[in-house]
Formats: structure tokens, C-alpha cells, sequence
């Protein structure tokens, strides 16, 4: 008996995936999979099954060795597409996690942007784009959407840091 596949893969013209496959994929992953597999140009990804939300509850609130697996190998699939390695400090692949299913993680019905950023891949961003402001900017809304959809820090938090820092920078706006 085959293993159950938990990671559907999207990219290329061809998906793991289809349309009819909203009961496991999510609507938005169903689709993705769908325009992928019509050959229209959709960004390359992956879609974790909404069955593993159930697996993880039943797991004490971890994930198995299998979806951790099958999560790798689907990441490293995407990198040698995309030609980037997430939190590469020069040219980093980016992601956004979307909620699609019915059922999903608790909290996963916002969106992640910018998977992938940290300390040092902030700096290639700036210098890939040459723009500082934009890959810093880009960190930061990572940070912010991740403290609010998976470490339950309330947005308000957030706001008023950067409130705080608009403020000073408007009393001294030539930066050190």
C-alpha cells in the first residue's frame, strides 16, 4: 500500500494535483493546481493536504515525520525550480503561506508574506533590488504577519511600535 501523500506539488505546466481535489487541497490549492495544469503561468509552489490540520491535533500538535519529509522535499523541488534557496543572504526565494481549506491550522486563515527573510537576507534583498526601504519594509511585514497568524502577538503591537519609530524618524529624519 502507498504511503498518503500529504504535499502536492504545482509548477511547470503540471501539478500533483486538480480542480475536483477542493476536499483535499483547499480552493485555493485546487485551483492553483487546476491553472497549473491548463500550462497558465502560475508561480511554482506546493499545497500541504487539509488532512495533515487534523494529523497535527491528533499528534499532540506536531507534525509527522512523513509531512516534514514530503515539506523538504516539495522546498527543495521549488528552489531548484525557482533557482533560489530560502534565507539565501544574497538572493533569497521568498514565500507566502495562504490558508485555503475549510479546515485549517488555527490562525492560518491570514496570509504569511515573505517566508524566507531574515538578518542576513534582508541585506542581499537591498542590494539585489537596490532598494533598502523595500527589502527592510518586506522584513518587516514578515515579522508582523508571522507574530500575529502563528505567535498569537496581537497586531495592535505592531502598529504601535511603527507608529513609534514614524514618529522619531519624523523628529530626526536623517537616519544614523
Amino acid at each position: 500500500m502507498a504511503a498518503k501523500k500529504n504535499v502536492y506539488f504545482f509548477g511547470n505546466g503540471k501539478a500533483d494535483g486538480e480542480a475536483k481535489m477542493k476536499d483535499v487541497l483547499g480552493g485555493k490549492g485546487a485551483n492553483l493546481a487546476e491553472m497549473a495544469n491548463l500550462g497558465m503561468p502560475v508561480p511554482s509552489g506546493f499545497t500541504i493536504s487539509t488532512d495533515v490540520c487534523e494529523a497535527y491535533y491528533k499528534n499532540g500538535k506536531t507534525y509527522t515525520a512523513d509531512v516534514k519529509a514530503e515539506v523538504a522535499a516539495s522546498l527543495s523541488k521549488l528552489e531548484k525550480i525557482i533557482k533560489k534557496e530560502l534565507g539565501d543572504p544574497t538572493d533569497p526565494l521568498l514565500v507566502s503561506v495562504r490558508s485555503g481549506a475549510a479546515a485549517s491550522m488555527p490562525g492560518m486563515m491570514d496570509t504569511i508574506l515573505n517566508l524566507g527573510m531574515n538578518d542576513k537576507s534582508v541585506r542581499g534583498l537591498a542590494a539585489k533590488t537596490g532598494n533598502p526601504r523595500f527589502a527592510w519594509d518586506a522584513y518587516r511585514r514578515f515579522i508582523q504577519m508571522y507574530g500575529d497568524v502563528v505567535l498569537e502577538v496581537k497586531k495592535e503591537f505592531f502598529e504601535e511600535a511603527l507608529s513609534e519609530k514614524r514618529r522619531n524618524a519624523a523628529l530626526d529624519p536623517i537616519p544614523n
